[in-house]
């Protein structure tokens, strides 16, 4: 997931947007490795050598989705809006220094506060969703998955085309500005279409994402104008990595037991 420069070990990459553990309460949090630092880690003059997110590039040339989403869209929504989320969220850590240890899907989770959002869930919640949305995608993506992830799809939803259909229905029947994803359920044991509004990212309430689609208006208008179903088709059709989603649901099966019968996912 996200990118960003370290200073010794204050943050730990986020491989696992799954991650467990993170408390929801700011006033009981614990920084071990800063507290070992000793009273003066944390004057000012620390704090301005603490690490920063930084802006990770989609893992593709910016023309690279065309025409399906022009190289002129994603020098805006990635390069001023996404860019604009990572900064904002770097100014908000410089006057927090007990968010430091974390790393961005804890932030995620500790900052959504039970639904009582507090002031940097914004902008690290589209951090995390926009790193998560640019690598849904590939180029010569869409069509159908494969192998186990057809199967799962297939079991939780009926048949591909339904879930494709729901999908769709979701993503267009989002009042707004959102985010739609195909989630893994814990508790559940089961694939299913949420949908999100804003920044709300569904590890907030401990689902597992598998891909998103990003609904608002900045993440097609230059292409798409107000067509978002043209946007929406094109993004299953075309641009979807189910490559992408499949490696992400073996690494889910780590945490979530699937069932009987087993149905392998590669």
């Amino acid at each position: 997931m996200g990118s960003f420069s370290l200073h010794a070990s204050c943050l730990a990459k986020h491989n696992l947007p799954w991650s467990n553990g993170c408390s929801q309460n700011l006033n009981s949090l614990r920084i071990p490795a800063l507290q070992q630092r000793g009273p003066g880690f944390l004057s000012r003059k620390a704090s301005k050598i603490l690490a920063f997110y930084g802006l990770k590039s989609p893992p593709y040339a910016l023309d690279a989705l065309e025409p399906y989403m022009s190289k002129r869209l994603l020098e805006t929504h990635w390069g001023e809006h996404h860019h604009g989320y990572v900064e904002g969220l770097n100014k908000q850590l410089e006057k927090n220094d007990i968010l430091y240890s974390y790393t961005l899907d804890e932030l995620v989770k500790v900052t959504y506060n039970n639904g009582n959002p507090l002031p940097e869930f914004n902008n690290a919640a589209q951090v995390w969703n926009h790193d998560f949305f640019w690598e849904s995608m590939q180029p010569g993506g869409g069509g159908m998955p494969e192998l186990g992830l057809l199967q799962q799809i297939e079991k939780d939803f009926g048949s591909f085309t339904n879930f494709k259909e729901k999908f769709i229905e979701a993503s267009l029947s989002l009042f707004g500005s959102g985010w739609v994803w195909l989630v893994l359920k814990r508790q559940e044991k089961r694939l299913e279409v949420v949908k999100t509004s804003n920044a709300v990212n569904p590890i907030a309430w401990d689902d597992i994402p598998l891909m998103s689609l990003d609904t608002w208006e900045h993440a097609y208008y230059q292409d798409y104008k107000h067509d978002r179903g043209k946007y929406v088709n094109a993004f299953m059709n075309h641009l979807v990595s189910w490559h992408v989603v499949t490696a992400r649901i073996i690494r889910a099966e780590a945490f979530v037991n699937l069932g009987e019968p087993k149905i392998p996912v590669a």
